[in-house]
């Protein structure tokens, strides 16, 4: 079968940088998919952008659709036929639906019944005639934020200006928003010109030289080169920001690397004032001494040749002065400022019309991290330290600093805490308090700054819940998902055994208190926790821990997060063992049998009528014995397996469900108590056996 290259391409207004990686991979899996559907066969999809466009370069795509020889099955046997023989009207319309007749039919066997069936061919059809259906694949693309523009009602990330869709040397037709397609795109919007495309393997090559690298892989490996030879020629480090570097990557078509520099004296400001001011406001990468000092330069990135760079570093060197200087003024006014001042102001800023001010946050918080102090056994000296950091922890939102650049909340805090005389452990517990501020981050180092961190994550999401804001889907306004991640990742790296639904129930005693909210206690209290399983889920899977052990663990209440990550991690390692298979069988079938208990009663020894119901017994004894001591998870799961050979003997010698309602009670109260301390550990009846 021929074979023809395909070349779709979206030529639009510049798109924000944020968007353009995720558009482009869309784009490829919708055109991949929609391939794949029709049955036409391919060779090779690439996938690529720029701010101005979003493309895809399929190779050796079949000119038509693969024939399809297939059986289509019609009505059973008896239904075909009528008593006398006949075709019935059921075989008729099916053989018609099918574009046959009845003398098509012929018949089948499945599980044990006969069914009508005929054979059907499907011509392929040209793969050029499909073609135009492209079309409804760009306009299904999705995008977090969308424009309307003219008089048009599609709504994009940005207007379409010019279209390709090339089959080999022939234009698709089709038209978008009044954009018909063509062979023709645009180089860079200062230093290329319109060009045409006339074979779709050109693409890159015929781009490249208009100024612009469509592949972002390879723009991106230029800018890393273009780095490491300024390195290298004046001594430097310039640490690389992936995500400043995917943001810049997506800012430019024809990438050019430079450096400026900037006043020594604006070094007395602290590190990560300036950092933030080249890095989230201008998109510059801060560069380093050898030894990790930081120096006055910074390194930017041009769309565009390396003409007149002078000018542009100077261009570039001018706007981050404003921006220092700036800086510099809001640094030396917020030292004008005390802390009870600060935290005066806090009463004023509403954190939520439904849940209050600023400071009766602040309130709730420093109560919870109180009662976390205690149920975590610090000392008089840490409680000290962890209630004065909750106290003082958002006294930085009012600064002035902070108001120009909120990433800087909880380092400028830790900065001035110390310049006004705080304790150097409450100043790092005022930082810590945000980690981890993502995916990334590391969680916090100290305890009191992890049980700051704890409660002020804690309030947000009860309070949230509280007043029915909860995620849903993609939408997260409050990134809650994310604060309930760092409860759980700090609760891990500390090996705290704080119970889940204990820090809730605290958390929800503060803020039902405050009247915040109209939710029952109880319906809250089931929310939070589901909530917190779903989170909990996505990190075991991210360990690689199969579904239905995490199912296993999750089955009852959450309890300790280290604990269910460890007993999680212990299956996992045993699933393929010997013997996994016929001792979580042996335990399953007690929660099994458990399950028909009306109520757990206490276990009469007396009522036993042979000797394994009392080996049973006297093996769960010594077991619930044994895990009253300080023991692994690791052990608990073996001594829960070494009840399989008195679980077994017990089974096949017993009746639990006895004639008589005594006897067959206490053997149900038996199997009761011993399936609360095998779900203790998991339900082991959610786990899937081969």
């Amino acid at each position: 079968m021929n074979k023809k290259d395909l070349l779709l391409e979206i030529g639009l207004e510049e798109m924000p940088a944020r968007f353009v990686t995720n558009s482009m991979n869309q784009l490829s899996d919708k055109v991949k998919s929609w391939l794949l559907e029709k049955k036409i066969s391919f060779e090779e999809i690439s996938a690529f952008s720029s701010p101005r466009r979003l493309a895809v370069l399929i190779t050796g795509v079949d000119t038509a659709q693969e024939d399809i020889n297939e059986e289509a099955k019609g009505p059973a046997k008896k239904i075909a036929l009528t008593e006398d023989g006949e075709w019935s009207k059921a075989a008729v319309g099916f053989s018609r639906g099918q574009g046959a007749s009845v003398e098509d039919i012929f018949f089948k066997e499945i599980n044990g019944v006969e069914y009508a069936h005929v054979s059907k061919f499907i011509k392929g059809q040209e793969t050029a005639a499909l073609l135009p259906e492209l079309q409804q694949i760009i306009t299904s693309l999705s995008f977090p934020k969308n424009m309307r523009w003219a008089n048009q009602d599609l709504r994009f990330i940005r207007p379409i200006k010019w279209l390709i869709a090339l089959f080999g040397n022939e234009v698709i037709p089709f038209s978008i928003t009044n954009v018909h397609t063509s062979n023709l795109t645009r180089g860079h919007r200062f230093l290329g010109k319109e060009i045409e495309i006339n074979n779709p393997a050109d693409y890159e090559k015929a781009l490249l030289a208009q100024y612009v690298i469509t592949n972002p892989q390879e723009r991106k490996s230029a800018i890393l080169s273009q780095l490491e030879k300024i390195e290298e020629e004046h001594g430097w480090v310039i640490p690389v920001d992936e995500d400043l570097l995917e943001e810049v990557n997506n800012l430019v078509e024809y990438p050019t690397a430079l450096y400026g520099k900037f006043e020594e004296e604006y070094l007395e400001l602290p590190q990560e004032v300036l950092i933030t001011s080249m890095k989230e406001h201008q998109r510059y990468f801060p560069v380093k001494s050898k030894d990790g000092t930081l120096l006055p330069y910074f390194v930017t990135v041009r769309n565009g040749s390396h003409d007149h760079l002078e000018k542009v570093a100077k261009g570039n060197e001018k706007v981050l002065r404003a921006r220092l200087s700036d800086a510099a003024f809001f640094y030396r006014e917020d030292q004008k400022t005390d802390i009870a001042a600060s935290l005066e102001k806090l009463n004023n800023i509403v954190y939520h019309e439904e849940i209050g001010t600023l400071a009766e946050k602040v309130n709730r918080v420093r109560q919870l991290a109180a009662n976390l102090s205690e149920i975590l056994d610090f000392s008089d000296e840490a409680q000290a330290v962890t209630d004065r950091a909750a106290e003082i922890s958002k006294f930085d939102l009012v600064s002035h600093m902070v108001y120009e650049f909120p990433e800087l909340q909880g380092f400028m805090g830790e900065k001035y805490a110390l310049q006004k005389g705080e304790k150097k452990a409450v100043a790092r517990a005022i930082n810590e308090h945000y980690m981890p501020r993502n995916a990334e981050d590391q969680t916090p180092e100290s305890d009191a700054g992890a049980v700051l961190s704890i409660a002020e994550k804690l309030d947000t999401i009860v309070s949230s819940f509280a007043i029915g804001i909860i995620p849903s889907g993609s939408q997260d306004p409050y990134a809650l998902r994310r604060q309930a991640s760092g409860i759980i990742q700090t609760l891990l790296a500390k090996h705290w055994d704080l119970k889940i639904e204990e820090l809730i129930a605290l958390s929800l005693e503060t803020v039902l208190n405050a009247n915040i909210g109209k939710k029952s206690k109880s319906d809250l209290m089931q929310e939070l926790v589901s909530f917190f399983k779903l989170r909990i889920k996505y990190m075991l899977q991210e360990k690689a821990i199969r579904y239905d052990l995490i199912e296993a663990v999750l089955g009852n209440e959450i309890g300790s997060v280290p604990s269910l990550v460890n007993r999680a991690q212990v299956l996992e390692s045993h699933k393929d063992a010997d013997g996994f298979k016929e001792s979580i069988e042996a335990l399953s079938r007690v929660i099994n049998i458990a399950s028909k208990a009306d109520d757990k009663g206490d276990i009469d020894s007396g009522l036993f009528e042979n000797e394994n119901e009392k080996a049973l017994f006297s093996k769960y004894l010594s077991v619930t014995e044994e895990l009253k001591k300080e023991v692994s998870e690791e052990e608990v799961f073996n001594l829960l397996v070494s009840l399989k050979p008195e679980i077994d003997q017990y089974f096949e010698h017993t009746m639990v469900m006895d004639e008589n309602q005594e006897i067959r009670r206490n053997r149900l109260y038996q199997m009761a108590h011993l399936a609360d301390v095998i779900k203790k550990f998991a339900n082991m009846n959610e786990i899937i056996v081969k």
